[in-house]
């Protein structure tokens, strides 16, 4: 019987983050932007590589974008957007939760994730 009052309330909560989910608005780059990985890599330097490594490898702060578990099958595009907007629960790393990331741009986004799948295509990440 316990085992199965903790199976329902487990699933009731699942259902509840799946719901919400649903709700939260994923942000969006401007309609028509072309997303340039030089200004990626710019934008990347600027905001993300302090965490994720100046060379994309990861540092102690932070994951590899260079590893599999970020290929676009995986963890596609808008999961970069989402987690610069809203941040990140651990779930892949020991790195800890990473919070949302103030003053970059849904189109700052698309440019960085230009150049993080970019780089990854040069390292045979597809």
């Amino acid at each position: 019987m316990k085992t199965t009052n903790i199976f329902i309330a487990a699933s009731l909560a699942t259902a509840m983050n799946m719901a919400l989910a649903q709700t939260v608005p994923l942000p969006q780059p401007s309609p028509g932007l072309m997303p340039n990985p030089a200004q990626g890599k710019r934008l990347f330097d600027k905001s993300c590589a302090v965490c994720h490594g100046p060379n994309l490898k990861g540092s102690d702060k932070g994951p590899p974008f260079l590893h599999p578990v970020y290929e676009p099958s995986h963890h596609g595009d808008a999961s970069f957007q989402a987690a610069v907007r809203y941040g990140v629960r651990a779930h892949h790393w020991k790195f800890g939760d990473m919070p949302p990331v103030q003053g970059v741009s849904a189109d700052d986004v698309a440019h960085i994730t230009a150049y993080v799948r970019q780089q990854q295509r040069l390292v045979g990440i597809r």
